[in-house]
């Protein structure tokens, strides 16, 4: 019944496409990596284990917000899909002159406490409406609004290039994409503890840690969808615990926990108890704590316009290299 209603829904988001003019990629020929409905129900789940202001999610989401400080232009309508919705509204402090802002979730219990904290503590002057959608069928018509931004959500679509075209699309000329996501660096010190910890005692491994994108792929992501005027950086943020339990429980409070398709559903408790103690021996500060990488990919790239830079045409220069080379030559 879940398959038949799944159908369902791809046929009716065909008939918004063909009738509305929205825009999504063909899903029923790509590799499926992740369980999006499992996924689902893990946001569902942090949205009530979520802390109320949890320092890592802030730190991205200002860093990602900080861009709009560097645009002269303003961006009247803003959608902000997936990820750390409740930092990027608590955080937004007027930034970008955004009037509207449509915040999108696959979680309905994440919108519901997006909404709960709007009513406690409302963005003045900022107009904000919620719905229940899917980053990998994006229901926003083409050239609608002014900034796509997303905060720690997109890496755990399906068809990563589709959602960036679908996001370029909804953009209007000229409109910006904001994006972080988590790289491949990330939680490198739970990989080697777990791997150890599996061939030991397990004598194999199993994929227990999502696979994500590295930082040489973003500009191919950002090109690949059509974006102008592509930006990357990266930032290595490192947090400290006291117990790799306490960072299994920091992630499920995040929303971060395993979601593959094929991963395995039992972890053995010797196995659990293994992976911390390698993780303790092999990384443990002098303070006792054990650090854990968080490499955050930041994605910035624009709809084309006419008014973007661009280079010029090949061969239409006037001044050749070796005539300024002449020049400071003799001056030298």
């Amino acid at each position: 019944m879940r398959a038949a209603a799944d159908r369902c829904r791809r046929s009716l988001f065909g008939v918004l496409w063909r009738s509305g003019r929205l825009y999504c990629t063909d899903q029923s020929s790509r590799v499926k990596i992740f369980d999006r409905n499992l996924k689902r129900k893990q946001r569902d789940r942090a949205a009530w284990l979520m802390r109320p202001k949890d320092s890592l999610m802030d730190e991205v989401a200002e860093n990602l917000l900080d861009r709009l400080e560097d645009c002269k232009k303003t961006f009247p309508t803003a959608l902000c899909m997936g990820g750390s919705l409740e930092a990027i509204r608590r955080l937004l402090n007027g930034r970008g002159g955004i009037e509207k802002l449509i915040m999108m979730d696959t979680s309905h219990e994440m919108v519901k406490l997006c909404k709960l904290a709007e009513q406690d503590s409302p963005n003045k002057n900022v107009e904000t409406t919620f719905i229940v959608a899917d980053e990998e069928f994006l229901p926003v018509k083409e050239s609608s609004v002014d900034l796509v931004i997303s905060s720690l959500g997109l890496h755990w679509t399906n068809d990563l290039p589709g959602a960036m075209i679908q996001s370029r699309m909804a953009l209007k000329p000229d409109g910006l994409f904001l994006a972080a996501i988590l790289g491949g660096e990330t939680l490198r010190e739970l990989r080697i503890a777990c791997t150890v910890a599996q061939m030991e005692r397990e004598g194999g491994i199993s994929p227990r840690l999502s696979p994500l994108a590295q930082v040489r792929d973003a500009g191919n992501l950002l090109t690949r969808a059509g974006f102008t005027l592509p930006g990357v950086d990266v930032d290595d943020h490192t947090v400290r615990y006291n117990s790799a339990l306490e960072l299994i429980e920091h992630l499920r409070n995040m929303g971060e926990t395993n979601a593959l398709l094929q991963r395995s559903n039992i972890l053995k408790r010797d196995t659990a108890l293994a992976t911390a103690a390698v993780y303790e021996s092999m990384f443990a500060l002098g303070d006792g704590t054990i650090p854990a990488t968080f490499q955050v990919i930041y994605m910035t790239g624009w709809r084309e316009h006419p008014s973007q830079q661009r280079a010029k045409r090949r061969g239409s220069a006037t001044v050749s290299f070796k005539d300024i080379q002449k020049q400071f030559g003799e001056g030298s």
